[in-house]
């Protein structure tokens, strides 16, 4: 692991299905300590030796921030993806050992808000779950919004509504059910800030609504890990360490750049943070630019690259690293 988030060798302590895509992971520190504090919002990357290939996938933290003898993640399995989360579900097991970073928020809350008000959608409930732990600890005001495909699938939706009835409100898909946002945010107090985490779709849908509602841009916090796209392979010289390497079809820029031996930064890994950013120096051809950090300007003026989730078409791309 890389630039600011150093690993820690942890033990898998539980392993317990949620529901028939998400499974519960708990890891505590293999030589008994205590793990890192957090606060909600934060993720960890946990690192997976799948085979010949090491795997480096970014997971919110849903445990208590005030517990510290493990970290908890859930995970939602993905058949078409690119295999980070079929391996959490078919080769961790309990009293496996494996290696996690140190916890990184790039979804914090701002605590000089005077009230909370959450939206989640699908597996995106997983970092409220620290935080409404974390509020409900300093009796902070919040509302959640949380929609959902069905019942079945409605992960810790029955745990939420038990504990806080009258704070968490729950909207079925296949039951019609929708969240009615307009209405929802024009009628909140001042000093209300909102978060959203969920699929991309449904951050795009809160934030523009937002914006169209006058709301500042500081009070609206979203969280979207994006996985590196699949593409042609194509190849890339280091100029700095005076390399040329090849990124295959399912490779990330930022996992070919680690396997040829090259340290790069990184954070979430998943085109939010901006630490991976990386300075062109010269390319013939076009960019795929996937992350949602750079502005349309630095995508369109071809001196910028986010390895991690970014691609290439064409014969030159010559890196700063």
């Amino acid at each position: 692991m890389s630039a600011g988030t150093e690993k820690i060798d942890v033990t898998v302590a539980d392993v317990t299905p949620v529901n028939e895509l998400v499974t519960r992971f708990r890891f505590v520190r293999s030589d008994g300590g205590p793990m890192p504090t957090f606060s909600g919002g934060a993720h960890t990357v946990v690192e997976m030796q799948d085979g010949g290939r090491t795997r480096l996938n970014p997971y919110s933290l849903m445990s208590d921030p005030a517990d510290r003898s493990g970290f908890s993640i859930s995970v939602r399995r993905d058949d078409a993806g690119r295999g980070g989360s079929l391996y959490m579900h078919t080769k961790v097991h309990q009293g496996m050992k494996m290696v996690v970073s140190n916890p990184v928020n790039l979804f914090s809350l701002d605590l000089r808000a005077r009230k909370h008000l959450m939206i989640a959608g699908g597996i995106g409930i997983t970092p409220f779950m620290a935080q409404i732990k974390q509020l409900t600890a300093m009796n902070g005001n919040f509302e959640l919004h949380y929609a959902v495909r069905t019942a079945a699938l409605a992960t810790y939706a029955d745990e939420l509504h038990a504990t806080h009835p009258t704070r968490v409100h729950i909207y079925h898909d296949d039951r019609g059910e929708a969240i009615k946002l307009e209405r929802l945010l024009d009628g909140q107090p001042l000093g209300t800030h909102l978060y959203v985490c969920g699929p991309k779709g449904m951050i795009a849908w809160v934030r523009k609504s937002a914006e169209e509602l006058g709301w500042p841009r500081e009070a609206v916090h979203h969280e979207e890990f994006l996985a590196p796209a699949s593409g042609k392979p194509f190849e890339v010289k280091l100029a700095l360490s005076n390399k040329v390497i090849k990124v295959g079809e399912n490779q990330s820029l930022l996992e070919a750049i680690e396997e040829a031996g090259v340290d790069a930064p990184y954070l979430c890994r998943g085109g939010a943070c901006g630490q991976c950013e990386t300075d062109v120096i010269g390319y013939d051809g076009k960019f795929l630019h996937n992350d949602h950090w750079l502005t349309d300007d630095q995508k369109s003026g071809g001196k910028k690259i986010m390895p991690c989730v970014s691609r290439f078409e064409g014969k030159t791309l010559v890196l700063d690293r």
